[in-house]
C-alpha cells in the first residue's frame, strides 16, 4: 500500500515536471523565434523601453544598467546567434518532453543523458559565472534526471517484451 502511494506520488511529481519543463522550453523556444523574427532596433527600443523608467528613477540601478549597456553592444549576428540558440535548446527539450509525455521508451534514456549534459554546462558554467539561477536549474534538472529513471523503471516493468 505503502509502495503504491509512493509510486503514484512520484508519476505525479514527473508529469507536474514534464508540464513546467514543457511550458519554460515552449517560453524558451517562442523567445528565440522572436528574436530570430524581430528586427534588431525594435529589439534595442523594447529594451530601453523596460528599463528606461527604472533608469529614471534610480540612475544606478545595476540590472537596468546591465541591461540597457547589454543591449547596445547586441549586433544582429549576436541576436541571431541567441535567437538559434534558444530555438535549438527549447526545441530539444520540447521534443524530449512531447517523447516523454508520449511513453517513447528509447527517449527514456536519451532525455537522461541530454539532461545530464545540460547539468554538466549549467554547472562548468556556474562555476566560471556564480549565477545561482543556473545552479537552481542544475538541481531541477538533476531532480528530472530521477524522476524519469523512476518512471523508465515503471514504465519498463509494466512492458513484457515481445517473444
Amino acid at each position: 500500500m505503502l509502495r503504491k502511494s509512493r509510486d503514484r506520488l512520484l508519476h505525479w511529481l514527473f508529469e507536474a515536471s514534464l508540464a513546467i519543463k514543457g511550458l519554460l522550453t515552449g517560453a524558451e523556444a517562442l523567445a528565440g523565434l522572436g528574436l530570430l523574427l524581430t528586427p534588431n532596433a525594435l529589439v534595442a527600443r523594447f529594451v530601453y523601453w523596460v528599463t528606461h523608467f527604472e533608469i529614471a528613477e534610480d540612475p544606478h540601478d545595476t540590472l537596468a544598467t546591465w541591461t540597457l549597456r547589454a543591449m547596445q553592444q547586441f549586433p544582429v549576428p549576436t541576436q541571431h546567434f541567441y535567437a538559434l540558440y534558444l530555438l535549438a535548446h527549447g526545441g530539444l527539450k520540447l521534443t524530449m518532453v512531447f517523447l516523454l509525455w508520449r511513453k517513447v521508451i528509447w527517449a527514456y534514456p536519451v532525455s537522461m543523458a541530454v539532461l545530464a549534459g545540460f547539468v554538466a554546462y549549467q554547472l562548468y558554467e556556474f562555476f566560471h559565472v556564480g549565477s545561482p539561477f543556473l545552479l537552481l536549474l542544475a538541481v531541477f534538472d538533476l531532480v528530472m534526471i530521477g524522476l524519469v529513471w523512476q518512471e523508465w523503471q515503471a514504465l519498463r516493468g509494466r512492458v513484457t517484451p515481445a517473444a
